[in-house]
């Protein structure tokens, strides 16, 4: 069954006009015969999208029961029995109520679109993953509820439902997008104008992203390597010398002046290493580039000129940046330089000459290019000086005959046989070798003007002469073919360095290693294939397409077997490293081979990620469950078997109790009764502090009022407490109720293990935008390397704690602290003990709440105080110690 397809409409904000598109295109669809039907249409109270639904079939929702509420949600069951041909299913980034069937409503649409079903929905910019952090520094609200980019990205087509930041303001004011009593509150804060502008340009520039994705795999499915200019896209080409970072920093500038523009630096690599490139001064502009919101690249190029030209057409550029020449004046009468050749052939790019310090200050020259030992200009010179300067010298040592005996007249030859060795190799001294001998023998060696020798001396010479010249021209060739693969491998060496940086600072090694392989070499795809598992291995089936898979591919289409690719790399017997774009050259196979290697050490490294991802949780959960159920069997089971021996005790007809033994067996119960009530309670807490889902509210409250009211909480035990605080000190922003909580579990910890005598003490401090509180005592204190133990779930220090609860006191309080922006830590007490450490944001008044919300607040804390007070005189038991309780 083929895949259904999906459709977003992407909006900037809520009541732009989305479901009302939607809708619009269902009604489209419907009218051509499509079989359409209404999974799920959110209206929020608005008439005229409610009206819109009209005539469409509606599914009926699920209803599912949660917390004594009941709830509607997509039925997906519903959708997928009834499997129309499209299917309405509003807000992605829903998230469902507990007890459906998945916890996103996007995951409901990707089971939908598995089952052939098309789907149409909407999605707001904020609740993008990526811009979620973004939106919440504009706007100041955070957005609960989010979608992975990836999956908006996936879908077959994205629509932009688009609207002025003044028009939408028009339709709220006239009710069509809130209630009347939300209209000024809404416009005055989410709905200013600055703020829907802003989500606008991210909603257009997110958008653009994505057209620029499908442009790229449009023109890579149709090999289309001209410039397109759809967006201006600036690439600086680098060197590796100290003009670099002016260079980078023009070509910023000339991005900046373009909305929207990209800057991409490019550094080729020549096969012959080179001469001239600084590593250090390549890695400092890479960080420079990175800097200014650009990336990096780097290409092999024999020809380097025609290797920037073709990144710049790879990435679609529509400007190239380059450093005027630093060569003197003399080198560029010779040639043209890379500058002049670059331009000349850049067509549709504009290209910028930039000027800087080191113009005409000159540069080493390449040593070698090319595959044979020395360049073929070279090659070519030494061929010239042969045919051309054998006849001269010949001529030359004719007129000086008189003057000059044999012995001279070889040595000249000898001499210019040397000449051309050094500038031509051997292939040339060879030839210089072999005619000098020639016209040695016929010009000077008795009998002259014969091809004949008279004298034994003079063939030994002759054949001195010819031995000397075969081994300076091998001896200046193998010179020339070491420098030229010392430099190859240097450039080899410069490449897998700079792709291995750039792999290891990626999240996804695996994609980043291919394309940088791809980036490299100008490949239009690379692909990583794997042998299918249930196909056995055949050597029949090598080549076959049904024998293999996609492991990882970036670029054009991809290989489906070794065989489709104009350079295939096996790894193993399971895997293959495929190229597809242009055959390479036999020493770039060994670049290749590096790659292939490293590509499936990642794929490895990625499944077993994976594999150890998904087995954490489960690990983790099993430690939690074994941890609370050792705690459940002793801690839980405890106070509920005293409650019950007690009550059991009251209701036996076989005893008679006393007023005095009836009133202690009641208060037995009730303690024991409070205590398992607090235990749950902790329990039910840390839940929902794991979960996220711990409701508190934020407010001004001074130290001075709340540490009181936790003594009070603790009883009479509490009034040991010592107090030392300023009189200056500064209100602190929390939930009343959870900082009480905390400041229970802590001095309760403290009063628990301080000796008789010392009660603790409990001191305050204003530190520079926060407040620090320390709870001291001089007990046993906690050995540091158990100090992170205790603040776990479930974890105790000793069997002296059995008695004191499930272990979470100490755990509880620091998540209640971080939960409200704050932090609790343990250090050592001067003298022995503990002292606990909560630190807390100071109240700005800016954001401080209402003398009435938080007189409210404490109210609120202050009864949930009372309601928790045992009913009968009892010591107090507070949850947690120096180590118990979590701790």
């Amino acid at each position: 069954m083929a895949r259904g397809q999906l459709r977003i409409y992407l909006g900037a904000a809520p009541g732009v006009g989305k479901t009302f598109t939607m809708l619009e295109e269902a009604h489209r669809r419907a009218g051509r015969g499509t079989d359409v039907v209404v999974g799920f249409v959110e209206t929020h109270g608005r008439k005229h999208t409610a009206d819109m639904v009209g005539d469409l079939e509606v599914v009926p929702r699920a209803r599912v029961p949660y917390r004594g509420t009941t709830f509607e949600e997509m039925d997906v069951e519903a959708v997928l029995a009834r499997h129309p041909e499209v299917a309405i299913v509003d807000e992605l980034a829903h998230t469902n109520v507990p007890g459906s069937r998945h916890a996103k409503r996007w995951q409901d649409i990707h089971e939908l679109l598995e089952a052939g079903i098309t789907v149409l929905s909407t999605v707001n910019i904020q609740h993008l993953e990526s811009l979620n952090d973004v939106v919440q520094q504009i706007t100041g609200v955070v957005q609960q509820e989010t979608v992975p980019d990836a999956v908006v990205r996936a879908a077959d087509q994205v629509e932009l439902v688009d609207m002025t930041p003044e028009a939408l303001r028009r339709r709220m004011a006239h009710g069509n997008v809130y209630q009347p009593d939300k209209i000024d509150a809404a416009l005055g804060n989410y709905f200013r104008v600055g703020n829907l502008t802003a989500l606008r340009e991210l909603a257009l520039l997110w958008l653009a992203d994505k057209v620029d994705e499908q442009l790229d795999r449009y023109r890579a499915q149709h090999r289309i390597g001209g410039t397109w200019e759809t967006r201006e896209r600036v690439v600086v080409a680098l060197t590796g010398g100290p003009e670099g970072d002016t260079l980078i920093r023009r070509a910023a500038r000339v991005a900046a002046r373009n909305k929207g523009a990209e800057l991409l630096a490019v550094h080729v690599t020549r096969l012959d290493g080179l001469a001239g490139a600084d590593p250090a001064l390549l890695a400092r502009q890479r960080l420079l580039v990175e800097g200014l919101g650009g990336t990096y690249h780097q290409v092999v190029g024999q020809d380097v000129a025609e290797a920037l030209l073709a990144f710049a057409r790879g990435v679609n550029a529509t400007q190239l940046v380059l450093g005027a020449s630093r060569r003197g004046r003399f080198a560029q009468i010779l040639s043209a330089g890379i500058g002049v050749t670059t331009t000349a052939r850049s067509g549709p790019i504009d290209v910028h000459l930039v000027t800087h310090e080191q113009i005409g200050q000159g540069r080493r020259r390449p040593i070698v290019s090319g595959r044979a030992a020395l360049s073929r200009p070279r090659r070519l010179a030494g061929f010239g000086l042969a045919v051309g300067g054998l006849p001269l010298l010949t001529l030359l040592l004719l007129v000086m005959r008189e003057d000059l005996a044999l012995a001279s007249d070889i040595l000249f030859y000898l001499a210019w046989v040397v000449a051309v060795a050094l500038v031509g190799g051997m292939w040339p001294a060879l030839l210089t070798a072999v005619a000098g001998s020639l016209l040695l023998n016929y010009f000077f060696t008795p009998p002259v003007r014969r091809f004949t020798i008279a004298q034994t001396e003079n063939l030994l010479s002759l054949l001195v002469f010819l031995v000397v010249a075969v081994a300076v021209s091998a001896v200046v060739d193998t010179a020339a073919r070491r420098t030229r693969d010392a430099a190859r491998a240097s450039a080899d060496a410069s490449t897998l360095a700079t792709v291995a940086g750039s792999v290891l600072r990626g999240a996804r090694p695996l994609p980043a290693l291919l394309e940088r392989l791809r980036e490299l070499f100008g490949l239009d795809s690379v692909a990583l294939l794997e042998r299918r598992p249930d196909v056995p291995e055949a050597p029949d089936r090598q080549r076959d397409p049904a024998a293999w898979q996609v492991a990882a591919a970036v670029g054009g289409e991809p290989c489906g077997a070794p065989g489709e690719g104009d350079v295939d790399v096996p790894v193993d017997d399971g895997l293959a490293l495929v190229l597809r774009g242009r055959p390479l050259a036999a020493e770039d196979r060994r670049i290749v081979e590096a790659f292939a290697a490293q590509a499936a050490l990642a794929l490895r490294q990625e499944r077993l990620a994976a594999q150890a991802a998904k087995a954490e949780p489960l690990a983790e959960a099993d430690k939690m469950r074994t941890a609370l159920l050792a705690a459940v069997s002793h801690d839980l089971r405890t106070p509920l078997a005293s409650a019950k021996a007690a009550v059991t005790s009251l209701r036996s007809h076989d005893v008679a109790f006393s007023d005095d033994d009836r009133e202690e067996l009641l208060a037995t119960a009730d303690e024991s009764l409070d205590k398992l009530g607090r235990l749950v309670a902790n329990l039910l807490d840390m839940s929902r502090l794991q979960a996220g889902v711990l409701g508190l509210t934020l407010v001004e409250i001074g130290v001075e009022d709340a540490v009181p009211r936790a003594l009070d909480e603790l009883g009479d035990r509490g009034r040991a407490v010592r107090m030392r605080y300023p009189d200056d000190l500064p209100a602190v922003r929390a939930d009343p109720a959870l900082l009480e909580r905390v400041l229970v579990n802590v001095i309760g910890n403290a009063l628990r293990y301080s000796p008789p005598g010392r009660p603790p003490t409990v001191t305050a401090a204003d530190l520079d935008g926060e407040v620090e509180l320390r709870v001291v005592d001089h007990g046993p204190g906690i050995p540091e390397d158990q100090r992170d133990t205790v603040f776990l779930p479930f974890q105790r220090l000793g069997d002296r704690d059995n008695d004191t609860g499930v272990g979470l006191g100490l755990a509880l309080s620091r998540g209640l602290a971080e939960a409200m922006g704050g932090t609790l830590t343990p250090d050592t007490t001067p003298g022995g003990g503990l002292t606990m450490i909560l630190r807390l944001p100071s109240a700005e008044p800016a954001v401080a709440a209402s003398e009435e919300q938080a007189t409210a607040l404490a109210d609120r804390a202050i009864l949930e105080r009372i309601q928790r007070r045992p009913r009968t005189p009892a010591t107090p038991d507070p949850t947690g110690a120096n180590g118990t309780e979590g701790g």
